[in-house]
This record gives C-alpha cells, structure tokens and sequence, in this order.
C-alpha cells in the first residue's frame, strides 16, 4: 500500500512543490505523510521539512508540518 502512497506523494509534490498533513488526507488519502516522506527520502528524493502556523478548527493556532520538494 505505501508504494502507491509514495507514488502518488512524490508525483504531487514534483507538481505543486509542496504539502502539508491536512492536504495529504485530503487529496491523496494519506493520513501517515511522515512516514511516507521518510520512505522517499530513504530512496533519495530531497524532501526539507519546515513548520507551518494554522488555525485549528477551534480557531486555535498550532504548528504543523510543511514538506517541500527540492528536486533530485
């Protein structure tokens, strides 16, 4: 399952650059994207982690992952 999963990430990532945790369940149905950008990075891709400030759905302000593709 995760090999699709990493298929689709990568793929969206050499498009849009960049994704966060809410928009990889949304749109590509991955709930678990740290495990899958470990995965990619193990196989080579550079893959930079920076941290995002949201509002929560409780208008709360937290940090989350951001995760961007810097090429091959």
């Amino acid at each position: 399952m995760s090999d699709s999963q990493n298929e689709r990430l990568l793929s969206y990532l050499k498009v849009h650059k960049s994704i966060d945790p809410l928009r990889a369940w949304e749109i590509l149905g991955i709930y678990r994207l740290a495990s899958r950008v470990n995965e990619l990075r193990e196989l080579g891709e550079n893959i930079k982690t920076s941290l995002l400030t949201v509002h929560n759905r409780l208008g709360e302000e937290i940090r989350v992952a951001l995760y961007t593709y810097e090429g091959e």
